[in-house]
């Protein structure tokens, strides 16, 4: 086949383009002609087995976002912000891109705004994945938004949603939808595996050796300085290791976790990017290290070295991503029990020895709760984490690994 994948940002970082980097490189991979139209001017730095990218030129350089970060070159502006004729011209200007490298067999569009409004506008047939993040942040209670996503997901051939949860969401946003289908996102298996710890701690190290400089830690998106030495220092030893890893804002509930490691005998490290960092590490206890943002090649490392790694957002989530690529990792994830990540604990759950089936998920919020799950986990005797880390790992082997997923979503639909 010969898929025009769109998507509206970058391909490293954040869920969703992660999420678009893994279809386009798992397409390429099963022998599908695969063009990639997106923000990434960097595309070389990733592994997209051949698959193509284009880089459409935005009108005024503006680009609608859900959650405002800062992008080289461009100028971000919340989607409920923007004019009508603001989003009419980014529509246009995308979807005259997909009518240049027509013909395809499929159109794969990435958020049900703007994704489905350029996949429309294609006039080729279509197909939306729906990631949440649009839905939540700049549609719902927005009934301009609503209207539009409504009518723009009627003509796509299918919708794909990562869980029920957002089923949910999906519908009560935009109102009923035909044609959805559930598929869940998917997991590097063959990145994100078993370690032992010297080994993990020595390549960790050597990825932040080969980091970019970043003086002064300028650039919010880059690793932090000298991550090397303090990586090396920070996590020598077989102290106890908690993790967070995702967006620095407030929705991610960050301060939660740092609230309850007040009472937890551990280091904590919380990696990422965002608004909310230099409060969070005002919050913070001494033994905390914010290295600034980490790829996929320095996390594949760092997550081996985490007995645990919390998942503490107070607001819906489509999926737990983070909490399934900790999994295959061998670090079992503790994550806030609503929305995609309740579902993503029942699947952890089920395949849990029966006397660890409590330990996947604590009650949203509750710093309390999530202080004495940790420390559950953390007092476990060797074996016993042993076992769960395994058994962390091959739930997300028969259940979420991107081979699958990505031939899902290629799947014929009615």
């Amino acid at each position: 086949m010969r898929i025009l994948l769109w998507h509206g940002y970058l391909l490293g970082g954040t869920g969703s383009n992660v999420y678009t980097r893994a279809l386009a490189r798992e397409w390429s991979r099963a022998g599908h002609d695969v063009v990639v139209v997106c923000q990434e001017r960097e595309a070389a730095r990733y592994d997209l087995a051949g698959a193509r990218v284009v880089v459409p030129d935005l009108p005024g350089g503006m680009l609608p976002v859900f959650v405002l970060d800062r992008y080289a070159g461009l100028r971000p502006k919340l989607l409920q912000d923007t004019t009508a004729a603001e989003r009419h011209a980014y529509v246009e200007a995308n979807a005259a891109v997909l009518r240049e490298l027509l013909p395809a067999d499929l159109v794969f569009a990435n958020h049900v705004l703007m994704g489905a409004a350029v996949g429309a506008a294609s006039g080729a047939p279509f197909r939306v994945k729906a990631h949440g993040s649009e839905l939540e942040y700049s549609m719902r209670g927005r009934p301009e938004l609503e209207a539009w996503g409504r009518e723009s997901l009627a003509a796509a051939d299918a919708t794909y949603v990562g869980s029920s949860h957002i089923r949910d969401v999906l519908e009560d946003v935009v109102g009923h939808v035909d044609r959805v289908f559930e598929v869940p996102p998917g997991v590097d298996i063959d990145e994100f595996v078993l370690q032992d710890r010297p080994t993990a701690l020595a390549a960790l190290v050597e990825e932040a050796r080969n980091d970019p400089p970043n003086p002064g830690n300028a650039h919010e998106r880059l690793p932090d300085d000298d991550n090397a030495k303090r990586l090396e220092r920070f996590l020598s030893g077989d102290e106890p290791t908690v993790v967070y890893f995702g967006k620095l804002i407030e929705q991610k509930g960050v301060q939660v976790l740092l609230e309850a490691m007040k009472t937890v005998d551990a280091r904590l490290v919380v990696v990422g990017f965002g608004p909310f960092r230099a409060r969070l590490e005002a919050l913070a206890g001494p033994r905390t290290l914010f290295p600034g943002p980490f790829e996929h090649r320095h996390l594949v490392h760092l997550l081996p070295l985490a007995d645990v790694t919390v998942v503490p957002s107070i607001f819906p989530e489509a999926f737990g991503m983070v909490a399934a690529e900790a999994a295959a990792a061998g670090s079992p994830p503790l994550v806030a029990r609503h929305s995609g990540l309740a579902e993503v604990a029942a699947g952890l759950e089920e395949t849990y020895p029966a006397r660890f089936q409590g330990l996947a998920s604590f009650e949203t919020g509750n710093a309390a709760d999530l202080a004495r799950k940790l420390n559950e986990l953390l007092a476990l005797t060797p074996d016993d984490r042993d076992q769960l880390r395994r058994a962390a790992r091959q739930t997300v082997v028969e259940r979420w690994s991107w081979p699958s997923v990505a031939a899902r979503l290629l799947a014929p639909v009615s």
